[in-house]
């Protein structure tokens, strides 16, 4: 299943949309999970924080993919909808990247079309405060598809609509991420394909509440060059995604990415966000899978 696939079927957040900060936190039980997962500590100075996609394992109920990443050693559980944020907070956890909205068109309506901007922002303007409220620190937020528009269009119109809720995340302290993906294998028209389109989206707004997700499994299929991307820009990028190439499976040697080398180079920029696993586990032990996920990044 692919992550717009599994977007649409969830299914529960048009609850969570509807609701309000205070009803927020009685949106979901709290399934008995508090007392087993004390809050975690910091990680050790000069480590990466580590989250899983939630996605990547939809089939697991989610109490369950908790447990399992506590034990790991991950802190967050990356794009969620808004009733599985207390979830994972009682779980101890992070929801290290949410959704704004459960919508369809999710990724391919974005910002590069103006049309789109006005349901954007209401999006973005009711789930920022709520985010604040619940300890999410990012929303991911999409470039669209071309839909036959030019480069330079779509900067100015991406531009136009994210200087229209800038100043809203920074009071509350979020961090919109808008994602770079490939265009070639999974995202056919997808815009934001290339990481200098999105640096020139992220540099204009001038926002340091307005950043890129760097999909490093996206942007090897699209660019390649990963090391010296994420030196270059590191100042713009606030979240990163792993996935093998060729297959999005694992990151280990069957794939071409040597990730022990690309997550030195991450930390060297001096990054503090998360690095999210966001690869579908092609052995039967997929948690075998994702603990070894984990140990390759954890340099």
């Amino acid at each position: 299943m692919k992550r717009r696939d599994f977007v649409t079927s969830v299914g529960t957040g048009a609850v969570g949309a509807t609701l309000g900060v205070s009803a927020l936190s009685a949106a979901v039980p709290r399934h008995g999970l508090g007392p087993q997962f004390p809050v975690p500590r910091p990680p050790f100075p000069g480590r990466l924080r580590q989250s899983v996609s939630r996605w990547t394992y939809g089939s697991m109920p989610l109490p369950e993919l908790c447990r399992a990443a506590r034990s790991i050693g991950l802190v967050g559980i990356d794009l969620l909808t808004r009733d599985q944020w207390p979830v994972v907070r009682d779980a101890g956890l992070t929801c290290s990247m949410a959704y704004a909205v459960d919508r369809r068109g999710f990724i391919a309506n974005g910002f590069n079309d103006r049309a789109n901007h006005a349901m954007l922002l209401a999006e973005l303007e009711e789930a920022i405060p709520l985010a604040q409220a619940a300890g999410v620190p990012n929303l991911i937020a999409m470039f669209g598809n071309r839909g036959g528009r030019s480069d330079e269009e779509s900067i100015a119109n991406c531009v136009a609509g994210l200087n229209r809720i800038k100043a809203l995340a920074e009071q509350h302290a979020i961090t919109i991420c808008v994602e770079l993906l490939n265009s070639k294998v999974d995202h056919r028209d997808y815009q934001g394909d290339r990481t200098a389109f999105g640096v020139a989206v992220v540099r204009a707004v001038g926002s340091p509440r307005v950043k890129l997700l760097y999909d490093i499994y996206h942007m090897q299929i699209m660019e390649g060059d990963v090391i010296r991307t994420i030196r270059d820009n590191k100042d713009w990028i606030a979240h990163y995604h792993t996935g093998g190439v060729p297959g999005r499976n694992e990151i280990d040697d069957t794939q071409e990415i040597h990730y022990p080398a690309v997550m030195k180079a991450i930390l060297a920029t001096g990054f503090k966000g998360f690095v999210a696993q966001e690869f579908i586990p092609k052995r039967p032990d997929a948690l075998a899978s994702l603990k070894q996920g984990v140990q390759i990044c954890d340099v």
